[in-house]
């Protein structure tokens, strides 16, 4: 059941004492937050039990007391003991609207003649502050607040007061007049008492001014501040916040970041708040603005304000959250690159141990998370496309080695990053603190290798690892160390023992070698080659017993075992080898002069390897030998024989690139250009070793043997892959024409070529160029004869085609090279206007015209040559104006005559030139 609004009416007067033991109390703040909520309230009163008389009786006689009384205090003394006694009885007989609403007014009446009659018992502030509430009830909101304001004029003293510069400036907020709402709350926030109505009023009025537009803005600002100053008054209160306050805080929060989103963000914001840092809960206004952006789709001004408080307070707290906030929005948007650059910010800001410790938990296993992405991601950039992807990649797994918790595998994939990024040295120091200082590491083993297959792809120029063999001799000592009994190790040795063998460091060759006997699970393959290695090094050594029992061990592994990569070709080079020691020891009995053991061993030569070609081979090392000394003519004469006794030997393949070795550095240019040309056909090696036979003819003067390869290389379709060799087929034509072979042809392919090339030289634009100009002026030439001639409309359109075409080529050849034929170039396009025009004025006048029709044609032909005379004299202008950039040609002085004949009195003066003192010019 609705209690009646007339139980809750104030009055501030008091009742007789039959009725009552105790004066009335006044309960303020019941009502709604706004004029349109408000209700009148009555005074509420304790008193006696009540007699024992139905409570209705008694009722219905204070409501006839009501209507029949003229007395205004009677009523209003009736009206409120007929509340209280409705309230208090708990029998509350709630009137229908109209029946409650006559009520009110007739209240008001009563109240009106009150004020008027100026008789009044109790307190004529509460009076007015009745009235004002009947006033608003019956919808007189006008009156209700002038009452209100009489209320506040005539009692400014009253604990009442404060409400009703409440009720007045939410009247004024209510009917849209923003401004009068700030001040009645600025009135009431200046005015004493109220304090529990002073921070809705600093948060209603910083309202108002939100109202009044943008200007009233930074006045909003600091009323909102001052209610975040008094709800949030240190970083404690944040977790003190009640929950009815919650929405008020959070409102606040919301309504500054909307402003400063819409008055420059950041700067409006740290200038409301004096600055970062001046407020402890600044933070949650950033918070707000860059989430309102982020949330309206500004997703670059949401970073922008996360990043502006990181940068005044990179030591906040909430820094880190802010920077993950940072991620998010552009995680949000969609733009993965950003994400990538937000990630790195995050790693960044967090390099150094002392802020990496002051994160909390989470956050570390971020940086930790981050750190490894963005690895992994550059490792994957780095796998698809050029650039320093393994490079960056490298920098985040060495960081996050420092800080993970099982870092072997990060510093694994740190030394596989640096090798590919070729930071080689930081790679093999990844892979040996992985290997050799990180415990517990399962694939230390692997990470062990790595460093070894790093210096291994070093020495063999697989990579630009500048490293010794020593370096990796080393290596390969500390990984035999700590990993004895891997498998790998016996075909490490083996190779490396031939490594040194290349260096002739037999000791070290030795023992290597030596150590892969020591292996038992030595495979037969690795066996082989250690024994080809000490074979070797005995070999070199002169030990060569000890040669021949190393060879005749390899050979009886090729005949034991099938050997991979050991072919018939290979066997028989190790029975070689063999036969060379035995042979080597009989040489060495000659020279110690043990005939009869040296014959012997000559003689087991033949049983070792059975039709031996040591004989062909000592031959064909004379003819090295030969080449070697640079005994030119001896070898050639040497290698011709070979060549010619030995058709189809092996050998015998490599002769002519000899040959054209021996004819080339004794001088001999044309035959080493012969033995190229007659070889091609033998190998199939075509157009290579022709164009290099065609370079030495070039080279011998014998033009026409080099132009026929020109020509024949130039005639088949040949696309240039590099720039060499476009430089090469455009050298071709440019001797060519040099030669006088088709040279308006090969003058047509040079500019083609040169202008639809990617690739350019010095020389190749200058031959273009000149080679545009010689076709310009052909075309030019062609220009000059045409005759206009009747009918004059087509032999000037051909004398404007052939124009055209002279200036197009004049045209390409400024393009390919402007430097050398500027000033040709414009005096030649001069020259063909103004021959042009001189032709125009030159034509036939037709026959048949009388003497009035003949000057009118006259004029007509000079109206249309003095346009192309006047092109011509702005174009040998042009070269004119080069003179003040210090150019004086050929062609300048050309364009300076033919203006001195059109211009005598401008042009027609000696030139004399004089030296240009730099340091006096100025920059006018």
């Amino acid at each position: 059941m609705r209690m009646s609004a007339m139980g809750l009416l104030l009055i501030a007067f008091s009742v007789p004492s039959a009725y009552c033991q105790e004066s009335f109390r006044v309960e303020l703040g019941r009502d709604g937050e706004t004029i349109a909520e408000l209700r009148p309230v009555f005074m509420t009163f304790e008193s006696r039990p009540m007699p024992a008389i139905s409570p209705a009786e008694v009722v219905r006689r204070y409501q006839r007391l009501f209507d029949t009384s003229e007395e205004p205090e009677v009523r209003v003394d009736a009206l409120n003991r007929l509340a209280n006694i409705q309230q208090v009885s708990g029998q509350l007989t709630q009137p229908d609207d109209t029946q409650e609403l006559r009520r009110y007014r007739e209240a008001l009446g009563s109240y009106e003649s009150i004020i008027q009659s100026g008789s009044f018992h109790g307190k004529l502030d509460e009076l007015l502050y009745q009235m004002a509430k009947a006033h608003a009830y019956v919808g007189q909101g006008d009156h209700s607040i002038q009452r209100l304001r009489q209320l506040a004029g005539l009692y400014p003293k009253s604990p009442l007061v404060p409400e009703a510069r409440f009720r007045i400036a939410e009247a004024a907020f209510s009917a849209g007049n923003y401004t009068d709402a700030e001040l009645e709350y600025g009135r009431l926030i200046s005015g004493s008492g109220g304090d529990r109505l002073k921070l809705k009023a600093h948060y209603m009025q910083g309202w108002s001014r939100y109202k009044q537009g943008k200007d009233a803005w930074p006045r909003a600002a600091a009323s909102f501040i001052r209610v975040l100053d008094q709800q949030l008054p240190d970083s404690e209160s944040m977790e003190r916040v009640s929950a009815s306050d919650v929405e008020l805080v959070d409102d606040t929060l919301r309504v500054i970041a909307l402003m400063a989103a819409e008055s420059g963000g950041e700067r409006a914001l740290t200038a409301w708040l004096g600055g970062f840092g001046e407020k402890h809960y600044d933070y949650l206004l950033v918070d707000r603005l860059a989430d309102h952006y982020a949330s309206s789709g500004r997703f670059g001004d949401s970073v922008s304000v996360n990043q502006a408080y990181i940068a005044a307070r990179p030591d906040h707290p909430a820094a880190a959250a802010f920077l993950a906030q940072i991620i998010d929005v552009w995680i949000l948007a969609g733009n993965n690159d950003r994400v990538r650059e937000a990630w790195a910010d995050y790693v960044v800001a967090y390099e150094s141990d002392d802020r990496y410790e002051a994160l909390s938990a989470t956050h570390q296993d971020l940086w930790r998370t981050l750190s490894r992405q963005l690895a992994d991601y550059y490792y994957d950039q780095g796998e698809r496309a050029s650039g320093d992807w393994f490079s960056r990649a490298a920098a985040y797994y060495e960081g996050l080695s420092k800080r993970a918790h099982e870092p072997g595998d990060i510093l694994r994939l740190a030394g596989d990053a640096r090798l590919q990024a070729g930071h080689y040295r930081v790679a093999l120091e990844n892979y040996r603190q992985a290997a050799y200082r990180t415990e517990g590491y399962g694939d230390a083993v692997d990470a062990g290798w790595a460093a070894i297959s790093l210096h291994r792809n070093g020495l063999d120029s697989r990579t630009t690892f500048e490293t010794r063999l020593q370096d990796l001799s080393s290596e390969v000592d500390r990984f035999a160390e700590r990993f004895p009994d891997d498998h790998r190790l016996s075909g490490l040795d083996a190779d490396i023992a031939n490594r040194w063998l290349e260096h002739q460091a037999y000791t070290e060759a030795r023992r290597f070698a030596e150590r892969v006997h020591a292996h038992n699970s030595a495979r037969p393959d690795e066996r082989y080659s250690a024994w080809l290695a000490l074979g070797e090094v005995h070999t070199a050594t002169g030990d060569h017993v000890l040669a021949e029992h190393a060879w005749r061990n390899a050979a009886a592994l090729i005949s034991e075992h099938s050997l991979a990569g050991v072919d018939v070709a290979q066997a028989h080079e190790v029975r070689l080898q063999l036969a060379r020691a035995v042979y080597r020891q009989g040489e060495a009995a000659q020279q110690s002069g043990d005939t009869h053991v040296a014959v012997g061993h000559f003689q087991r030569v033949g049983s070792v390897l059975p039709g031996s070609e040591i004989a062909i081979k000592g031959r064909y090392d004379a003819a090295n030998s030969l080449l070697l000394a640079e005994r030119w003519q001896a070898a050639i004469g040497e290698l011709n024989r070979f060549r010619a006794d030995y058709p189809e030997h092996s050998l015998t393949a490599g002769i002519s690139d000899k040959l054209v070795l021996a004819y080339t550095r004794s001088d001999q240019p044309v035959r080493a250009a012969s033995e190229l040309i007659g070889n091609s056909a033998r190998t199939g090696a075509h157009w290579p070793r022709k164009l290099r036979a065609a370079e030495l003819f070039h080279q011998g003067d014998a033009i026409d043997r080099r132009n026929s390869i020109y020509q024949q290389f130039l005639n088949e379709p040949h696309e240039p892959v590099s720039a060499a060799e476009h430089i090469q087929a455009q050298t071709m034509r440019q001797r060519l024409v040099k030669s006088g072979v088709s040279p308006d042809h090969f003058r047509e392919q040079l500019v083609s070529t040169e202008l639809s090339s990617q690739w350019h030289s010095p020389d190749t634009l200058t031959w273009s160029a000149r080679a545009a100009m010689a076709l310009g002026r052909m075309s030019a030439r062609k220009f000059e004869a045409i005759a206009l001639q009747h009918p004059l409309a087509e032999s000037l359109a051909s004398k404007q085609a052939a124009l055209e075409q002279a200036r197009q080529r004049f045209a390409e050849a400024v393009q390919l090279d402007p430097q050398s034929v500027q000033s040709e170039a414009l005096f030649r396009r001069a020259e063909l206007y103004r021959i042009l025009a001189a032709d125009l004025m030159a034509s036939e006048v037709p026959d048949e015209l009388n003497d009035l029709e003949r000057a009118q044609y006259e004029m007509l032909i000079e109206e249309e040559a003095y346009p192309f005379e006047e092109k011509a004299i702005r174009l040998h202008a042009r070269n004119h104006e080069r003179l003040g950039e210090g150019e004086y040609t050929e062609w300048v002085r050309k364009s300076l005559e033919v203006l001195a004949e059109l211009f005598p009195g401008r042009y027609d003066r000696d030139v004399r030139w004089m030296t240009w003192n730099e340091e006096s010019s100025d920059d006018a």
